[in-house]
């Protein structure tokens, strides 16, 4: 295992003085185009794509309100409908299967924006929609909005009552015990059930048609677990008592439960681009003001509203929507990029970037403080402003991007980033691996309860992220010597995979995964001669596509067969060529042969190509397309195969 298959570079690029000099011009262009993509303020943002799901949402949210623009309505119907599968559903990602949940939100946003049941769009989806189970197949959420406007039952949905906000901190459930994700989306949403909102629209517009024996003899209910004994049957039996005491009006803490969770909420609007500044919260969020009673000319309605509104994006013909905005960790990203690529630490571009994110520093204490009491704020968050919810994986990129740069306030950077480390010493899992946003958020039994079905509701500690630490602890001089730093090398062996790849959770999939772990551990000084390192480094090797570069289709989150299997794209690519050159692989055809793919695809102007997702929100439920992915990933590599060339040190 210890060989590394070799063979001379030049017979892939021809004469071995024309490697570097190719390098350099692509390493050339791809700085080009991150500078010129940058904002006069210092920072990155690239565009973020998600799903039809939340432009179907966005229907779906105006024809509850009584809001919107007629013509975006319009071009957000044209956006989903451009999305179609030919098999007539809608995928979750480009070129994936269809959707139970995306596609009966798409079917149903495009009747309210005036489409018939014999449109030929309309049609093939239902047959689509019935191969895949029927409505009753969607998910919880899908369900609640379904209800809003009469086309669902509200009993037949998982009970979301108010009053989990009133359970203690010190309590075996309450919402601290959840993802900080599942918190901003479910409070509102708690209130929504509670006062049931309901808008009856005109028949013409509704789904019936999507019922074949009609909605009123369909059995709308949650199915029983055939184990008869189930952490699943046992969360529903809470569930039918929920809906008893809803049907009987037994709620004593219903108002208290009210208030609390309308409090929980409008606090975290503060300091914040929404709720948790990501879509589905500020969707529910502004669901639950109305719910509450706030007009919309309200301030807090009005400022919902308008971040709701800028996560659009507006063209000539299609107006589509963003999840979020990412400038925090695209603005990391890049600067580390174009810090390994040999920008001067002290040009202007660069401090600029550095000073920008050195201002979003948490300063206030937010969720993650529940069960870390102790430690000063210090974070940072992945969006303009998210002050309640910075996380670990931030955190580490903004602190090895900063490490690309000098300060001319050496003090500030030097304080910021020491608060930094040890906020993420503390939020270290007693497992000894990072999580996202929160630490030791992993009772795995929570995702058995009912409205758990978005297959997020924890926040586990992971090894992508945890490689990611790594590198960051290492660059500020942090090694093995640390009992912290071995406890986490320690998380990450014991959690390789049995063919020597590791699970990425938060990017596409196993090749992000190992990539950041062999990253960390290269860092660290682990020794890349280790069974472990070698048997990465020889999974992936062995997924190389035939054309030189790697790729991995989300698909790979639901079928282990098409794990490492996907076609070419720039950023898994580069994820696998920096693996390899981590584990000591420099020299060998398979990394060659992939930096020789990077040079063939990229565009005159410095950029790639790449329509595929290769970015995770919720394995098997979201998935993103992160348009800077594509640009600074293959500098990385690019530039430490450039220091390869030139007989530098990685």
């Amino acid at each position: 295992m210890d060989e590394i298959p070799r063979r001379p570079v030049q017979l892939v690029f021809g004469k071995i003085d024309d490697i570097g000099s190719r390098v350099a011009a692509a390493i050339d262009g791809a700085r080009r185009f991150l500078f010129t993509s940058q904002d006069a303020k210092g920072y990155w943002c690239g565009e973020l794509e998600a799903d039809t799901t939340l432009e179907s949402d966005y229907i779906l949210l105006h024809t509850l309100l009584g809001t919107g623009n007629a013509e975006r309505l319009q071009k957000a119907a044209r956006e989903i409908a451009r999305h179609q599968n030919e098999d007539g559903g809608w995928p979750i990602y480009r070129g994936g299967p269809s959707n139970i949940s995306a596609t009966v939100k798409a079917y149903f946003a495009l009747k309210l924006t005036g489409y018939k049941p014999d449109n030929p769009i309309l049609a093939r989806a239902r047959e689509r929609i019935a191969k895949l189970g029927g409505v009753t197949a969607v998910n919880t959420f899908t369900k609640i909005y379904l209800c809003f406007l009469g086309q669902y039952d509200y009993d037949a949905v998982p009970a979301i009552p108010p009053e989990i906000v009133l359970f203690p901190k010190w309590f075996w459930f309450n919402i601290y015990e959840i993802s900080s994700w599942s918190r901003g989306i479910l409070v509102p949403l708690s209130i929504a059930y509670a006062k049931k909102p309901f808008k009856k629209i005109p028949d013409e517009m509704g789904i019936d048609e999507l019922f074949p024996e009609g909605r009123h003899k369909t059995n709308l209910h949650l199915k029983w677990s055939d184990h008869v004994v189930s952490w699943r049957n046992f969360f529903l039996v809470l569930n039918h008592i929920t809906h008893w005491f809803e049907r009987v009006h037994v709620r004593p803490l219903r108002s208290l439960a009210l208030k609390a969770a309308k409090e929980w909420m409008l606090e975290r609007f503060e300091m914040s681009d929404g709720l948790a500044a990501i879509y589905p919260a500020i969707v529910n969020s502004i669901i639950a003001l109305r719910c509450l009673g706030y007009s919309v000319d309200d301030p807090q309605f009005i400022r919902a509203m308008d971040e709701f509104e800028s996560l659009g994006i507006e063209e000539e013909d299609t107006f589509r929507m963003l999840p979020c905005k990412s400038p925090v960790w695209d603005t990391a990203y890049a600067l580390f990029a174009l810090g390994e690529s040999g920008v001067p630490a002290t040009d202007a571009r660069m401090v600029a970037a550095g000073d920008w994110m050195l201002q979003k520093q948490v300063t206030h204490k937010g969720d993650w403080a529940v069960k870390v009491k102790d430690t000063a704020p210090a974070g940072w968050y992945f969006e303009f402003n998210n002050e309640f919810y910075p996380d670990v994986d931030d955190s580490a990129m903004v602190m090895l991007g900063l490490s690309k740069i000098q300060h001319s306030n050496e003090r500030y950077h030097y304080e910021s980033v020491q608060r930094a480390i040890t906020w993420i010493f503390s939020m270290q899992c007693k497992d000894g691996g990072w999580a996202s946003f929160d630490k030791d958020n992993d009772k795995m039994v929570f995702e058995h309860i009912p409205f758990a079905d978005h297959n997020a509701m924890l926040d586990p500690p992971t090894v992508d992220i945890t490689g990611r630490v790594l590198e960051c602890l290492a660059a500020y001089g942090y090694t093995q010597e640390d009992k912290r730093v071995r406890r986490a090398i320690s998380f990450i062996r014991k959690n390789q995979e049995t063919d020597g790849s590791w699970f990425g959770r938060w990017g596409v999939n196993y090749v992000y995964g190992t990539m950041q772990v062999l990253r960390g551990l290269e860092a660290m000084g682990v020794d890349n001669h280790e069974p472990c390192i070698q048997q990465a480094a020889e999974w992936i090797r062995m997924y190389q596509n035939t054309d030189g570069g790697w790729g991995e289709s989300c698909l790979s989150y639901d079928d282990p067969s098409a794990k490492g299997i996907g076609p070419s794209t720039p950023s898994q690519t580069a994820w696998a060529i920096m693996g390899l050159l981590a584990a000591g692989d420099t020299r060998s055809d398979a990394v060659a042969r992939g930096i020789a793919w990077l040079l063939r695809t990229q565009r005159k102007d410095g950029g790639w190509d790449e329509p595929e997702y290769t970015g995770t929100g919720f394995p098997r439920v979201f998935y993103l397309a992160y348009h800077l992915y594509r640009v600074y990933f293959p500098l990385i590599a690019l530039a430490e195969y450039g220091k390869v060339c030139a007989g530098e040190p990685n």
